[in-house]
């Protein structure tokens, strides 16, 4: 990351954090009942092989606040042949705006693909009908750039401990940028389908399929580095949560 971007990044930080104590402040002068809590959620530590290539994929969250506000903090990324393809964080200041939904606001700082990238983000999470997790944000990036993220996830109960997790992801991009290898419109879809045993109900191993396709300038951009726009993995993982 260079310094221009780390600053950056460090400033839109410092501010999440500063306006979420400020709400923090507020929300515990209004109510001395609501104290603060922690979560940590991981949600994904896995390996995925595809005809012996092996990725390692991690997917993290926790969030630190009360009922009305948070602060979320969230990660993820690949890792592939001991090379980190993909990684991001994102700080986002979160508030209650309807049962089960929250608006969130902060920002995204993209390590991998390089050169790294910083965007501010805006979005929704929360629970849709027939209990779909949703997490929808849009991100505003330098020079224009626009992005879009929609990630749905739903958990069927074939038992009190079998749990099968169905997950689907979309991507879009306002803009090529050859740089990092995406294009305009629609970048990617990734779609998963976990199978997980709750030893105990915060700590569950799990198997699975992760199917992911590249379309249009994306698509194009990595068949030009000899990448494979589609790919079926099988996937061995652990979801955690504390």
């Amino acid at each position: 990351m260079n310094c221009h971007a780390l600053r950056s990044f460090a400033r839109a930080a410092l501010l999440a954090a500063s306006v979420f104590l400020i709400a923090v402040h507020d929300a515990r002068a209004a109510s001395a009942d609501d104290p603060v809590l922690l979560a940590v959620f991981l949600d994904q530590l896995e390996t995925r092989d595809a005809t012996g290539d092996r990725t390692f994929s991690w997917a993290a969250e926790a969030w630190l606040g009360k009922d009305l506000h948070k602060i979320w903090i969230k990660t993820d990324g690949e890792r592939t042949a001991g090379t980190t393809d993909e990684a991001e964080l994102q700080i986002l200041l979160s508030k209650a705006i309807a049962r089960y939904w929250d608006l969130q606001i902060g920002v995204r700082h993209d390590f991998k693909p390089s050169p790294s990238q910083s965007w501010a983000a805006f979005g929704v999470k929360g629970l849709a009908p027939y209990f779909f997790d949703i997490d929808a944000t849009a991100y505003i990036g330098e020079s224009g750039r626009f992005a879009f993220r929609f990630e749905a996830e739903v958990e069927w109960l074939l038992t009190q401990r079998l749990i099968l997790s169905p997950e689907i992801e979309f991507n879009g991009y306002g803009q090529n940028d050859a740089d990092v290898g995406i294009g305009s419109g629609l970048s990617d879809i990734e779609a998963g389908i976990r199978l997980r045993y709750e030893i105990r109900r915060q700590f569950a191993p799990y198997i699975g399929v992760h199917w992911s396709k590249l379309f249009g300038n994306t698509a194009d951009f990595a068949n030009i580095a000899g990448l494979d726009a589609s790919e079926t993995q099988l996937v061995i993982g652990l979801r955690a949560w504390f």
